[in-house]
């Protein structure tokens, strides 16, 4: 069996009470095994502890129970070579507004131990498109370009892991195309990325495994295609030769519904099931005397999924 390249055991983070605020718990005992060179999405609402958990793993926040073993190294008892393996791009876009791009990355790399590779650091600018702005000062960036120099902060030290908090979240079309053009990259590479996002469709392009976290809780992981096929509906819809105004009470057995100003009659089902009831229900609508002149199915999405299991157990 393939060891993790990251495992988290019961890791929790409760905050003490503060005057008259009560504590608060922003995350449950969590356990979770990332693979050597997967990509990982974190999926959840603003709020549901997708940023304490990294903030735990990277070490910027200190954890109320549990062990993360980085690589092997326990990111408590070894803090430094655990951090060493970990990249970071968070949310916030903060660094030395004074400095040029090429000594912020620059000096990142040093941070971490790691020798000068000015190399690496130029085939790194060139990959994120700010190979021309390497002379430039930071505070003469635009957001977009300060955003590409914080994934160059975080790739500066060659990780093994890298995590992006929310990359894309505002940026425009340009960077995230190039994001996600050196996620890939640096996948072949072998590096692991577990990233979080706003941006459901990018996760179900990108990633192999999926992690749905709500109120801090991690409420379920499985493999995406797993998870589409064990949880994604289908839906079936019939465009109508003449509107309806009310689905009628024959049909009420297959819960279908109206949608478009009456236009569609749609059926929900479970491609799994082995008895998915359209037969049966093509009969009743035929037998009703509803002339549809289209017909139309369509698989959940995993914005689809997302948002079903956030909303039974929310």
């Amino acid at each position: 069996m393939t060891v993790p390249v990251l495992s988290l055991a019961g890791v929790a983070k409760t905050y003490a009470p503060r005057g008259n605020q009560p504590g608060t718990t922003a995350l449950h005992a969590v356990d979770l095994d990332i693979r050597r060179g997967e990509i990982f999405a974190l999926l959840g609402a603003n709020g549901a502890g997708k940023t304490t958990l990294i903030s735990i793993v990277c070490g910027i926040v200190t954890p109320s129970a549990g062990t993360i073993l980085v690589d092997g190294h326990d990111a408590q008892a070894d803090y430094k070579s655990a951090r060493r393996r970990i990249g970071l791009v968070p949310q916030e876009l903060s660094t030395d507004a004074f400095e040029t791009v090429w000594a912020t990355v620059s000096f990142s790399r040093r941070l971490f131990g790691r020798p000068a590779n000015p190399a690496y650091i130029e085939q790194l600018l060139r990959d994120l498109s700010l190979w021309d702005k390497r002379r430039a000062k930071i505070l003469e960036l635009s957001g977009g370009m300060k955003r590409r120099v914080l994934i160059a902060k975080a790739l500066s030290h060659e990780p093994d892991i890298l995590f992006l908090d929310e990359p894309t979240a505002g940026v425009d079309v340009g960077l995230r195309r190039d994001m996600w053009a050196l996620v890939r990259s640096l996948r072949e590479r072998g590096v692991t990325i577990i990233l979080t996002t706003h941006y459901i469709e990018e996760a179900e392009e990108m990633a192999d495994r999926v992690g749905v976290i709500a109120k801090g809780r991690l409420l379920l992981v499985d493999e995406k295609a797993a998870l589409m096929r064990r949880l994604g509906k289908r839906t079936l819809d019939l465009t109508l030769t003449e509107p309806l105004d009310t689905v009628p009470e024959a049909l009420a057995d297959w819960q279908a519904t109206l949608e478009r100003d009456g236009q569609v009659l749609r059926y929900v089902f479970n491609a799994t099931d082995e008895h998915t009831g359209i037969p049966s229900f093509l009969r009743r609508v035929q037998e009703l005397g509803i002339g549809f002149k289209d017909l139309e199915t369509a698989k959940s999405s995993l914005e689809d999924i997302f948002v079903d299991l956030v909303g039974e157990r929310a």
